[in-house]
């Protein structure tokens, strides 16, 4: 563990696996769970400005950024609910991206006296597959992704999550290269690690069929141009949750908080701001 004047830093073993983890900040605590193609390095412009008023933790989820995979049969939310347990927080706000929005609304289904409210960040769903059309050029590069997968081709995997997720319908000149280039790292990473031993269970009780039982105020963001099934994933939560909100975050894809962050962030703080006091 490394303590420095203004944050924690450290690996702490979370079923059986060491986690990387950052802690910072001081005032009602607030988690940031990263997406399937990146790490904690994400949310670097968010923690950097959140922990001016709230105490902000992250972690690398296993097999990405600086935690490994380990072996063995695993559970995203499980690790989640040994690393609230670890930080000592009694109730706590959750923002998820993508993998970590599935995740988030996993957790909270299991402990929902510990939640005070949820960020879905283009987030997925557990027992949730929606269909629709995939536009010509999109479906190219989703059958150029099984052929990279298929030769285990990290590199070119990368790019192509880059180009899926990041860029989307528009040319990749379009797009911030520091982001782009961000994300190219962290995915990189991920692709090596999915070809490692380990497998995530699935949820026993998916929560597709279970979001009325959810009581606490939820923000579902959405890139505009992000896949369609994420927008119907954002749709069913804004339907099915008591008092759910459905925001779009014009001009951005499937990381709108690296690609906007001061629209995003905006909308982020207002909503917690909401969520008044929920210290123990």
């Amino acid at each position: 563990m490394e303590n420095t004047s203004d944050r924690e830093t450290g690996l702490v073993e979370l079923n059986g696996v060491p986690f990387y983890y950052e802690v910072a900040g001081l005032g009602h605590p607030v988690i940031w769970l990263h997406a399937g193609i990146a790490d904690s390095r994400m949310w670097d412009n968010q923690f950097e400005l959140f922990k001016h008023g709230y105490e902000v933790a992250r972690f690398d989820q296993r097999g990405f950024g600086r935690t490994p995979k380990g072996q063995g049969p695993f559970s995203y939310k499980d690790d989640l609910a040994k690393f609230i347990d670890f930080l000592g927080f009694p109730k706590v706000a959750l923002v998820g991206c993508s993998m970590g929005g599935r995740t988030i609304i996993d957790y909270t289904l299991d402990n929902p006296e510990r939640v005070a409210g949820l960020v879905t960040v283009c987030g997925g769903l557990s027992g949730y597959n929606p269909e629709g059309e995939i536009p010509p050029a999109m479906r190219k590069l989703w059958d150029e992704m099984d052929a990279a997968e298929a030769a285990q081709d990290i590199d070119k995997i990368a790019d192509l999550e880059v180009r899926i997720w990041v860029d989307g319908p528009r040319a990749p000149g379009e797009v911030d290269p520091a982001v782009r280039e961000k994300v190219r790292k962290m995915a990189a990473i991920a692709a090596a690690s999915a070809f490692l031993p380990g497998k995530e269970e699935p949820a026993a009780h998916p929560a597709a069929n279970r979001l009325g039982e959810i009581k606490v105020p939820l923000l579902a963001l959405a890139g505009e141009f992000d896949n369609l099934h994420v927008h119907k994933t954002a749709d069913k939560l804004a339907a099915e949750v008591p008092g759910a909100v459905k925001v779009i975050l014009p001009g951005t894809n499937h990381l709108p908080n690296m690609e906007k962050p001061e629209e995003f962030n905006r909308e982020v703080m207002l909503f917690l701001g909401s969520l008044g006091n929920y210290a123990a």
